[in-house]
């Protein structure tokens, strides 16, 4: 399910991972331009020139790169182009909730690879027959991240299917496996432009591999929807992949709030499992995650608490906001401590 999109106003919005930071100034000034008499023609159904410009940022060619709208949009021309076999998609037991749900939209039988009591993925457990194998890294909602060198470890054993890495938060504390696709041609990566280029409202979203399956996701795709992508779309989405130093000082502000919520929220008793995200999850040992939800939004601040599976139910999921928000959301959490206590 989509995350709650409030229409509250005064809130404090930390619960569907949106990048706090607005866009580029240079996206706003593309999509400016582009709203012209041209908006009366067709976007160009190859979108040419946003392939050229995801290809020229990841050092790949355009014939390594699929477009869509959103990430999700990509997912699932994913499923139904690649991950449909005889033996059974892989995935982790706590991740992406529309994988499964994929699963049943296209009739794909599936199995389920518990994570650790740490909440890890192990590369160990993927080592198994399989009709492909799927996880975003960072993991969502958990936030724990997978190296690079464990990436290539499971590419190197499992070379007879599809390996999809659904990046989305990659870009907020680790090494992505884009580098690697050149080298492994079962190997494909999703990436998103909501997160860490500020672009949630304009649904873009990319694919990375080898020519081979990008064929097959174009096919796919044709026979949905020959223009998935506008043309404001396109020229926002150029903007925000060449305005390479207005992405790294925003990530960076991320990071360095991440780092000092992380900080008080341990000062406050909170256990906080390593995060590469835009987000942290997080639990109190003697507090319900759902009571904290409850109490937080009592403060007009709304996070993500998930009733299942119960292994989850006592962790919250909170996005990074500014240090603004982060503040509010520290001082909040100590009230509802107070509030407990007394």
């Amino acid at each position: 399910m989509p995350g709650e999109q409030p229409k509250l106003s005064n809130l404090i919005k930390l619960n569907t991972n949106e990048n706090p930071y607005g866009p580029s100034p240079r996206v706003l000034a593309a999509i400016q331009a582009e709203v012209a008499d041209g908006l009366k023609l067709y976007p160009d159904p190859n979108s040419d020139k946003l392939k050229s410009a995801i290809a020229n940022y990841h050092g790949l060619t355009p014939a390594n790169v699929f477009v869509g709208n959103g990430s999700d949009e990509v997912l699932a021309h994913v499923f139904q182009a690649l991950l449909k076999h005889e033996r059974p998609l892989l995935f982790p037991d706590i991740t992406y909730s529309f994988y499964p749900v994929y699963c049943r939209l296209y009739g794909i039988e599936y199995q389920t690879i518990a994570l650790t009591d740490s909440f890890e993925i192990l590369v160990s457990d993927y080592l198994r027959p399989n009709g492909g194998i799927i996880f975003p890294n960072p993991n969502a909602p958990t936030g724990r991240l997978l190296s690079l060198a464990e990436i290539e470890r499971l590419l190197r054993a499992n070379s007879e299917s599809v390996v999809v890495i659904d990046e989305a938060y990659i870009d907020f504390g680790g090494e992505s496996a884009t580098e690697l696709v050149k080298q492994y041609p079962q190997l494909l990566v999703v990436h998103t432009l909501s997160k860490s280029r500020s672009l949630a409202g304009l649904r873009v979203g990319y694919a990375l591999g080898h020519p081979d399956l990008i064929e097959a996701l174009i096919r796919v795709k044709d026979s949905f929807n020959s223009y998935p992508l506008d043309r404001l779309a396109m020229a926002g989405a150029i903007a925000a992949m060449e305005d390479h130093t207005y992405f790294e000082e925003t990530r960076r502000k991320v990071i360095a709030s991440r780092t000092w919520l992380v900080e008080q929220m341990q000062h406050m008793q909170f256990a906080v499992l390593p995060s590469g995200a835009n987000f942290i999850f997080a639990r109190h040992p003697q507090r319900d995650g759902a009571e904290i939800a409850l109490k937080l939004r009592e403060r007009s601040i709304i996070i993500r608490h998930f009733r299942k599976p119960d292994r989850i139910a006592p962790y919250l999921r909170i996005t990074i906001g500014t240090d603004a928000e982060c503040q509010a959301l520290a001082d909040a959490l100590r009230e509802i401590s107070l509030d407990v206590a007394s």
